[in-house]
């Protein structure tokens, strides 16, 4: 279906055209989009993508995770089975496509206001997301010598960390980053020599061994409900202000 469909508003939407997937794991997969118009976009913002379905477009919000820089837009994805976009979303092979909202929203972006040097960035799965962007920016772009970013990323299993070895790579190559993976189910995988436990389990740890203290860093967490809510009960305790801790809730099954 192209923009000139009945169903498709061109005033709302670009075409774009998938130029790459990668398989992360039997649901989790990572894609690259090429779209018709540049889609301008900060770091930590999300872009509405959908398909036509029989009676209206079908649209869900994604992080991206390429940096603005990136002539293609990059996203990971995970499929619900039973969910309304993305099992059509994992039919889409590379060469075919999606349908992109012309403008990315959100103020998931770096806290440039507090003059925080310290940004405590907390993920499960897909929520990497955003990070990864920010990275890459910071990466490509530079930034203020004393801005230091921390991620901490939480799966079940180690082949779900999307993007451990591009992140391991920056943290070898700039010290302005740290990287800090961990896996809730070790037994499934006793070759496992990193962090284990749930990204609650271990944010303490890392937030004291780091010096991130509440006035010096803004704490960001993003992707399960649950891990959101447990994180703000944990920076609340360690003293963090409800200013200082930005929050994306990534929903699932229905709501995909």
């Amino acid at each position: 279906m192209s923009l000139s469909s009945p169903a498709v508003d061109p005033a709302k939407f670009v075409t774009g055209v998938v130029v790459d997937r990668r398989e992360v794991s039997s649901e989790l997969w990572v894609v690259r989009v090429r779209p018709s118009e540049r889609i301008a976009f900060q770091p930590g913002q999300y872009i509405t993508a959908g398909l036509p379905g029989p009676a209206r477009m079908v649209e869900r919000p994604y992080s991206v995770v390429s940096s603005p820089e990136e002539p293609e837009l990059e996203f990971f994805l995970e499929l619900v089975p039973e969910g309304q976009l993305t099992p059509q979303l994992y039919s889409v092979p590379v060469g075919g496509e999606v349908f992109l909202r012309r403008l990315a929203k959100g103020r998931f972006v770096l806290d440039q206001t507090s003059g925080h040097p310290n940004h405590f960035l907390v993920a499960t799965v897909t929520g990497i997301a955003p990070y990864v962007s920010m990275a890459r920016r910071r990466a490509a772009s530079g930034g203020p010598a004393n801005l230091q970013l921390a991620i901490l990323q939480g799966a079940s299993l180690p082949h779900e960390l999307g993007y451990r070895e591009e992140l391991e790579r920056l943290e070898a190559a700039h010290d302005w980053l740290r990287y800090i993976p961990t896996v809730s189910r070790p037994w499934l995988t006793p070759s496992w020599q990193g962090e284990k436990g749930r990204v609650e389990d271990v944010a303490r740890k890392y937030l004291d061994a780091f010096d991130f203290t509440p006035d010096t860093t803004t704490a960001y967490v993003c992707g399960n409900p649950d891990m959101i809510e447990n994180m703000k009960g944990l920076l609340k305790r360690a003293g963090f202000p409800k200013e200082s801790v930005k929050e994306e809730v990534y929903w699932h099954a229905e709501k995909e």
